[in-house]
């Protein structure tokens, strides 16, 4: 049995392969048959994440940041706006990606694709990707006054829902970002393991504040947490 599954507007739930998006719905097997099941019938999709989403997270675990870039775009140019977490994470790493490679031209489009393919989402996922772009501006101080409200939801939260965890793990990694542009070198360090012990649910932002953290001790030997 097929463990992909579509949540009809009546209730019913319809066992399907899922084969990719088109501009009018989802693409998917059911049987013998392929068709087109449009957007406005289903509510919800059940689907893992396809082995190209898994590998770019890997691939950029191992350092190798234009592989992880490509493997994710496919997952986009397949998956845009597909109703899933995963489909919304690679939307963002695509974002996120770009930015880590110095394109801020294209990381910009992605986070306004994300936007536009994904409506409802929260602003904050995208004010995060904005605050990158300002760091590659060199505008430290828009990027503080980007993720210092939502580095203030994180103080107040315990244990939040993992899309909220990969929110806070991002911000605090561009926060660390801005603490050591400033030469707070304690706090940056400070923030970077937050990201890498707290919330490393973001596997993008986790791997680089681990690299930042690293580096920053190599860099300045008697730097301690605060």
């Amino acid at each position: 049995m097929s463990q992909e599954t579509l949540t009809l507007r009546d209730g019913q739930v319809q066992p399907v392969h899922i084969l990719g998006m088109t501009p009018s719905g989802l693409k998917v097997e059911v049987g013998q048959a392929v068709m087109v099941e449009p957007f406005t019938n289903f509510t919800a999709v059940t689907m893992s994440p396809p082995p190209e989403f898994v590998a770019a997270q890997a691939a950029y675990e191992s350092g190798d940041v234009r592989k992880a870039l490509t493997l994710d775009s496919s997952v986009v140019t397949n998956y845009r706006g597909l109703p899933t977490d995963w489909a919304r994470q690679a939307m963002l790493m695509q974002g996120d990606l770009y930015l880590a490679l110095n394109q801020p031209p294209q990381a910009e489009a992605a986070y306004k694709d994300y936007q536009a393919a994904y409506p409802g989402a929260s602003p904050d996922e995208v004010t995060v990707g904005m605050a990158g772009l300002d760091i590659a501006n060199n505008d430290y101080s828009s990027a503080g006054a980007k993720v210092d409200p939502i580095l203030q939801q994180a103080f107040k939260q315990r244990n939040p829902p993992e899309a909220q965890a990969r929110l806070y793990g991002r911000a605090f990694f561009v926060s660390g970002k801005i603490k050591q542009h400033s030469g707070d070198f304690s706090g940056a360090l400070q923030d970077y393991l937050r990201t890498v012990t707290i919330f490393p649910q973001d596997r993008v932002a986790a791997v680089g504040a681990q690299v930042a953290a690293d580096n920053l001790r190599k860099e300045h030997t008697t730097v301690t947490v605060p």
